[in-house]
C-alpha cells in the first residue's frame, strides 16, 4: 500500500508510499511541543491534508482510488509498515511514530516530518527567542541546521511523491507507492507548486527576526513578503 509525506493535493496527501524518511542523531519531538509556540501555523495546519493523511488508510476511506490503484478499499492499512511512514512523523526513526504505541502527536505529516526532528532545536528556538526579548540579541541560523532543523526539505517531499517505479528521482526505491502518474494524473508532483498551496501547507506568518543569515530556503522571502501578523486569520 502506498505512504505519502508531502503533496498538497488531499488525494495526493492521502495514497502515497515510501520509506521511512531517515534523520540520523536526531529525536522526534511530537507537534504538541511546536504548537506550544507556533499556535497560529498549527491552527492553519489543522485544516489541512497533511494533517488527516492517516485517515486515508482507514477501511473504506478514499475507495475509488485505492481500487483504481489496485488496492483493496476495505482494508485498513493504518498499520502496514509499506504505507504508514507517508502518512505519519517519523515512522521507524527515534522518537517518531510507532504503530505499536501511536502518539497522537505524531500522527499525519507533521511540523517535523518537513522541518527535520526537532527535539534539539526546538530547545534552541525557545532559549534564542528568550534571549532575543530580553536583550533584542539574534542567532545565527545555521545553529539551527547544527541541531537537525531542515529549511530545503524537498527531497523530504519527493520521497513519498515521486517514490515510484520511474519517476525522475534519483531517491526512488521499494516499496514504491502505487499512486502514479499513469494511475491518475493528480499524483503528478512538482515541489515549487505544491509547496505555495496552502491547502496541504498551513499559512505563513511573519516572523520576528530572532535568527538571521543562511541558510535560506528559496521561497522565504516570497512568503514572509505575503505573511500574515502572528494571531491573524
Amino acid at each position: 500500500m502506498g505512504t505519502t509525506v508531502f503533496t498538497v493535493l488531499l488525494s495526493v496527501v492521502f495514497l502515497a508510499i515510501s520509506p521511512a524518511i531517515v534523520a540520523e542523531d536526531f529525536s522526534y519531538d511530537g507537534r504538541k511541543k511546536c504548537s506550544g509556540c507556533h499556535k497560529s501555523q498549527y491552527k492553519s495546519w489543522r485544516q489541512t491534508g497533511h494533517a488527516k493523511a492517516l485517515e486515508s488508510l482507514e477501511a473504506g476511506a478514499k475507495a475509488e482510488a485505492k481500487e483504481k490503484a489496485g488496492l483493496d478499499p476495505d482494508q485498513d492499512y493504518t498499520a502496514d509498515e509499506k504505507c504508514v511512514a507517508c502518512h505519519v512523523t517519523g515512522y521507524g526513526q527515534e522518537g517518531g511514530y510507532e504503530i505499536a504505541d501511536p502518539s497522537k502527536f505524531l500522527v499525519g505529516v507533521g511540523c517535523e516530518s518537513c522541518h527535520g526532528p526537532g527535539k534539539k532545536y526546538r530547545r534552541l528556538h525557545r532559549k534564542a527567542a528568550d534571549k532575543y526579548k530580553k536583550k533584542g540579541k539574534t542567532m545565527p541560523r545555521q545553529a539551527l541546521v547544527d541541531k537537525g532543523e531542515e529549511f530545503e526539505f524537498i527531497d523530504r517531499c519527493n520521497a513519498c511523491h515521486l517514490n515510484y517505479q520511474g519517476s525522475s528521482w534519483a531517491g526512488a526505491k521499494e516499496p514504491y507507492t502505487p499512486f502514479t502518474p499513469e494511475v491518475d494524473a493528480k499524483y503528478t508532483f512538482d515541489f515549487d507548486k505544491y509547496v505555495r498551496n496552502e491547502k496541504a501547507m498551513h499559512q505563513h506568518f511573519k516572523l520576528e527576526g530572532v535568527f538571521t543569515g543562511p541558510p535560506l530556503p528559496s521561497f522565504h522571502q516570497e512568503f514572509q513578503d505575503a505573511a500574515k501578523p502572528l494571531g491573524g486569520e
